[in-house]
């Protein structure tokens, strides 16, 4: 058995300083010896994590492919420490950005889904303002997946719907909870992480990757309307961009089809 097919362990990188210290979970699958391709990375969804069944799949198509995968568990998810309500984009953006710069790969293709579909796009700002700093190089970005990405949610999705009860719950305790259709425990939504996200929206203007995107989205996603995909379009004029539709698709797009469709996507970019 070749080392690219033995299952790598979690790791673990403390991010920040002090009260802010963290440690972050990761697991880096290395590439086969022969196999000079990018590395993959795959960044979750807001409370998802690295061992999701698309994160999984798409390592195991690393595995059998020979390329290198980076997945990480943001702080407050999976096995990664801090708590949740810490957790902003910013937060959850450097430490993305610490492991992937820690592990160090010459190409990237980025992977995200809903949240960390703006979690790569700020990514792929970062690396940009990386790479042009003088003794700082940083991975060169060579294609992007985002599966029914989540670009300014907070402001764009969440603001707009607040209830009065919520904009109470907000300004009273800081938070304020939403039943989630995954999980036994509601959502949580802070205040530092809308605050936060004013500051890293990226519907503001044009958004340079200075890669091909592949954007999969359900058209039956109750959590991100098809139509955020279509803004997000819109802000991507200069690069390369694909937008496939699923007429049938929900916002996980965790069917085998679906799966396929994200595997499909990723080997499309890897050159």
């Amino acid at each position: 058995m070749s080392d690219a097919n033995i299952a790598p362990q979690h790791q673990f990188l403390t991010v920040g300083e002090g009260a802010a210290a963290r440690e972050i979970a990761y697991i880096a699958r290395p590439a086969a010896s022969d196999k000079t391709g990018p590395t993959l990375v795959w960044l979750s969804g807001y409370r998802s994590d690295m061992s999701g069944s698309k994160a999984i799949e798409l390592d195991r198509m690393a595995a059998e492919t020979g390329l290198a995968c980076i997945r990480l568990d943001y702080s407050g998810h999976g096995l990664s420490g801090g708590e949740f309500r810490d957790g902003t984009i910013s937060r959850w953006l450097e430490e993305a950005m610490a492991v992937v710069l820690h592990l160090a790969p010459e190409r990237i293709v980025v992977v995200g889904s809903s949240m960390g579909g703006w979690i790569a796009l700020r990514l792929a700002q970062a690396v940009a303002a990386k790479t042009g700093a003088p003794k700082l190089e940083g991975p060169k970005l060579e294609g992007m997946v985002l599966i029914a990405p989540a670009p300014d949610f907070t402001q764009a999705l969440i603001e707009p719907n607040l209830t009065e009860k919520e904009k109470t719950s907000l300004a009273e305790r800081g938070f304020f909870e939403e039943h989630s259709e995954y999980s036994t425990e509601p959502n949580i939504y802070t205040r530092d992480l809308i605050e936060d996200g004013r500051n890293n929206r990226v519907l503001t203007g044009m958004i340079e990757t200075g890669c091909p995107v592949h954007i999969l989205q359900g058209m039956k996603d109750p959590d991100v309307p098809y139509t955020h995909a279509m803004t997000l379009i819109e802000h991507l004029p200069a690069d390369d961009v694909v937008l496939t539709f699923i007429r049938d698709g929900d916002h996980r797009l965790s069917r085998p089809q679906d799966i396929e469709r994200m595997l499909a996507a990723v080997k499309s970019l890897v050159r």
